[in-house]
């Protein structure tokens, strides 16, 4: 049995369509879950609760965490390391692998230019903070031999179905709507994406490998270069559009933030749209001779998506 916590979300959807092809015992967990395949074992839970997060862990040989916890630094606080925690317990009571999958907001942000799975830890902003101090309770649970895990980190997640990044929200939203898109701090500095397809299948064949656990990996991610207005400029070409591409400032943020609710929180991490922002994960490219979709693939498959949806 392989089990997904939160299930249903941009990554969480991909990993379990990929795991099919590992077993056809897949069990979705949370508050809503759906099948994406025809055998997956739904389970109605609220994985915040460790009696419901033990019962949904029991009788798995691996757990893949995809949990999306709000977007809020106050309910981050308060729910990621107790979280963390129970499912630690959990795991080590039933004997579960962890597959971790995590974000980049613990690195120095002096680093950000060329992100590898040994770059420093030392966060700057508050949900910063929360990423390092749950990645830390992990790995010194697997030196401690209580558990074995693997961290899996993406870039910030783009493709068909992924709804809650500043990609979607403030660019193909407003192309869609024939407005102008917008983009968080400067445009001509280097950021790259990780695509939610490429997460799938990346994540999936991790958590069957069974020498990839007890290490960070990088998960597959375009190596080339684009600035940021360069992922705009082939989003709107990719939607016919010719649009004028607008800045916002940290100074602007505060008042978008009334109409636009992700930018009141991005503020803590907004120091990562105003550097160069490269994340490198050479390290599973050539482990695995994986090659990800290009930044024009998954910008066609994106709009293709959201078109027809």
């Amino acid at each position: 049995m392989q089990t997904i916590l939160g299930g249903g979300g941009g990554a969480g959807t991909e990993i379990t369509r990929e795991l099919f092809n590992y077993t056809k015992e897949i069990r979705v967990v949370g508050r809503n879950p759906k099948k994406v395949n025809e055998t997956d074992q739904l389970m109605q839970a609220d994985i915040s609760n460790p009696s419901m997060l033990d019962e949904a862990v029991k009788g798995s040989e691996t757990v893949y965490v995809t949990v999306g916890f709000e977007y809020k630094i106050k309910v981050w606080k308060e729910k990621w390391p107790r979280f963390m925690k129970s499912l630690i317990e959990s795991c080590k009571r039933h004997n579960s692998r962890i597959v971790f999958v995590d974000n980049v907001y613990m690195y120095d942000p002096e680093h950000l230019s060329n992100m590898t799975e040994v770059t420093p830890v030392k966060p700057v902003s508050e949900k910063g903070k929360v990423r390092a101090e749950i990645f830390r309770m992990l790995m010194n649970a697997v030196d401690r031999n209580e558990v074995r895990a693997i961290v899996a980190r993406g870039a910030d997640f783009y493709g068909p179905g992924v709804t809650g990044s500043f990609l979607t929200q403030s660019v193909l939203n407003n192309l869609l709507k024939n407005k102008n898109p917008q983009w968080l701090g400067k445009l001509d500095v280097i950021h790259n994406f990780t695509y939610n397809k490429d997460i799938g299948k990346a994540v999936a064949l991790l958590g069957n490998t069974p020498d990839a656990f007890n290490q960070a990996w990088h998960l597959p991610t375009t190596d080339q270069k684009l600035t940021s207005r360069k992922w705009v400029e082939i989003m709107m070409r990719e939607m016919n559009k010719e649009k004028k591409i607008q800045e916002v400032s940290s100074a602007m943020m505060g008042l978008l933030g009334l109409f636009i609710p992700i930018l009141s929180e991005l503020k803590d991490v907004s120091y990562q749209f105003e550097r160069d922002y490269f994340f490198n994960s050479s390290k599973f490219n050539k482990r695995f001779n994986f090659t990800p979709v290009t930044p024009e693939t998954g910008i066609k498959e994106m709009v293709k998506h959201a078109i027809i949806s």
